[in-house]
Formats: structure tokens, sequence, C-alpha cells
């Protein structure tokens, strides 16, 4: 059967990339559409000149169209820029919580033993605890 539908392909495995990595590659990807944007706006502008030299008519009503064809374009492409700075920032906040929340628990964690160390004295905590 393998020679029919080929052997089963191993998966690989899931890159374990941290936050921070996934926000830059979201923020290059931002960076891209806006150099997309820029092109856009360059040529809208080429389109506006052209409007203005032609005379109404046909020719001014291709113009037109490829002008607004270009401005929907923009549009869909700055939609899409915003999405993925949202996306940057909700990645932002996420990071920030779970800093938060590890900066917490050494807190409550070293708390804790300087509390037990104060009750019972140095002595009484185990070895790998006198050294901290």
């Amino acid at each position: 059967m393998k020679r029919v539908f080929g052997a089963k392909k191993d998966k690989e495995p899931c890159s374990s990339s941290s936050l921070q990595d996934v926000a830059d590659r979201i923020i290059k990807r931002g960076d891209i559409l806006d150099e997309k944007i820029k092109k856009l706006d360059a040529e809208l502008s080429r389109y506006k000149e052209q409007i203005k030299k032609t005379r109404p008519g046909p020719a001014q009503e291709v113009v037109k169209a490829r002008a607004a064809r270009a401005l929907k374009q923009k549009r869909i492409y700055e939609g899409q820029r915003d999405m993925l700075y949202s996306r940057t920032f909700n990645l932002d906040q996420v990071t920030f919580a779970a800093e938060g929340v590890k900066d917490a628990q050494q807190t409550g964690h070293g708390s804790r033993w300087s509390f037990i160390s104060t009750l019972f004295g140095v002595g009484c905590l185990p070895q790998e605890r006198q050294e901290i």
C-alpha cells in the first residue's frame, strides 16, 4: 500500500517560539504592508495628476477606475496592518502579564522562605535553602 499512497511523513515538531519572536514576525509583516501602502500612495498621486491633466471623457473615467481600485486595495492593506498591530499589542499585554505572574511567584516563594527562616532560625532550614 505504501507504493500507492506513499508513506506517512513525520510531523515536524512545533517550534517553541517565544511571544517576543511571534511579535517580531508580526511587526515585520506589518512593515511589509506599510511598504505596499506607500507604493499605493505614490500610485494614487500619479493617478490624481493624470485625472487633472486629462479632459473629461472616457480616458479620464479609465484613470478614475484605476484610482478607485488602487484606493480599495490601499484600504484593504490598511485594515490588515491595523489588525496585525492590534495582535502585536495583545501579545505584548500577554507577555507583560506572564512576566508579572512570574515575578509574583518568585516574590511569594522568597517571602515564604524568609518567613520560615525567621520563625525557626537559619539552622533549621535544609542545606540548599541556607545558601539563598
